[in-house]
């Protein structure tokens, strides 16, 4: 456990799995949050000792600079889904990026990894997708070398897609399809994902390069929830809901958030549903998970092993043939 990995981000859905890969790998892994007293359980995925918090708020350069010391690794895994007080897509994915590039190339730090996004465009129409392009931009302007990826739809235990929406399926028996349901996703397991950081890390060809990480299925949303209705062995009544609609339900949601202080969060955005309108699949000139040596997990081998909870009897009930 010579190497020191640092993992901003480390204590979210994505950084979790991420920190217990390095571990797993023999690293030591430093895991840089705002809230450490947050992020205790993280320990237990190592060795005594292997895995320490820090405290940084990538919004500060001092707290990531101390961060930073001793560093042989860096990996960026700081995103945020819908703005929230100070944490805005600006602070977060574009300057958080750009303060961590510029430390680690003062710091002389050339291994780091940084997670974007498939649909990453600073021409998107999606606040969110224009501040992840200009977060690569950044790194890629401070930190030639750095390698970027870029994700689809990230699913396992903790994510908040399948469970929202298998939870939303157990306790009203209907789903909105927003657009009609025809934006065509690639859903790609969290370990996969862990996987392809670290191998990404271990190896010095590659760096400079960006991946983009897809599952091996493409599905449209329709399709992606009638899986999720059979897996939970639910009957389900499929809403499409054209997306003027859903603009006017995520401006109202964002409106409620902010007279709340955040107290009330938005069930989606205004700016989740202009993403929407853009299919979230790798692209057909892409370097992907087979020039990492990876073969990724199917949505059906990994789905069933958490969403059995919103079956009727969880794990007991008898699931119908489809």
């Amino acid at each position: 456990m010579s190497k020191l990995a640092v993992v901003f981000g480390g204590s979210g859905f994505v950084g979790r799995h991420v920190v217990r890969e390095l571990a797993k790998r023999g690293w030591r892994v430093r895991v840089a949050v705002r809230r450490p007293h947050l992020a205790q359980f993280l320990r237990p995925l190592g060795a005594v000792g292997q895995i320490h918090l820090a405290q940084a708020n990538i919004r500060y350069r001092d707290s990531v600079l101390n961060a930073l010391d001793g560093a042989d690794a860096v990996v960026n895994l700081v995103g945020i889904l819908a703005k929230q007080g100070p944490q805005t897509f600006e602070a977060v994915q574009t300057d958080g990026a750009r303060i961590i590039a510029e430390l680690t190339s003062e710091a002389g730090i050339e291994n780091i990894v940084h997670i974007s996004a498939i649909g990453a465009d600073k021409n998107s129409p999606s606040h969110y997708a224009r501040t992840k392009a200009l977060g690569e931009e950044a790194m890629r302007k401070a930190h030639p070398q750095a390698v970027i990826m870029r994700p689809s739809v990230i699913f396992g235990p903790e994510d908040d897609f399948f469970n929202r929406f298998g939870e939303m399926m157990a306790l009203f028996r209907s789903v909105p399809l927003i657009g009609g349901g025809k934006t065509r996703f690639q859903p790609v397991y969290v370990d996969d994902v862990a996987d392809a950081i670290c191998a990404a890390l271990e190896n010095p060809g590659h760096r400079g390069k960006t991946f983009e990480l897809g599952g091996p299925q493409v599905a449209n949303f329709k399709e992606l929830m009638a899986l999720t209705a059979r897996i939970i062995d639910r009957k389900v009544l499929m809403l499409p809901l054209p997306f003027p609609i859903a603009g006017m339900m995520g401006a109202t949601g964002d409106l409620v958030a902010a007279l709340s202080f955040g107290l009330v969060p938005a069930p989606i955005t205004a700016d989740q549903v202009r993403l929407l309108k853009a299919d979230n699949v790798v692209s057909e000139d892409a370097i992907g998970f087979e020039a990492l040596g990876i073969t990724p997990d199917t949505m059906e081998a990994i789905l069933p092993t958490y969403l059995y909870r919103f079956r009727k009897y969880g794990r007991f009930t008898e699931v119908r043939p489809s």
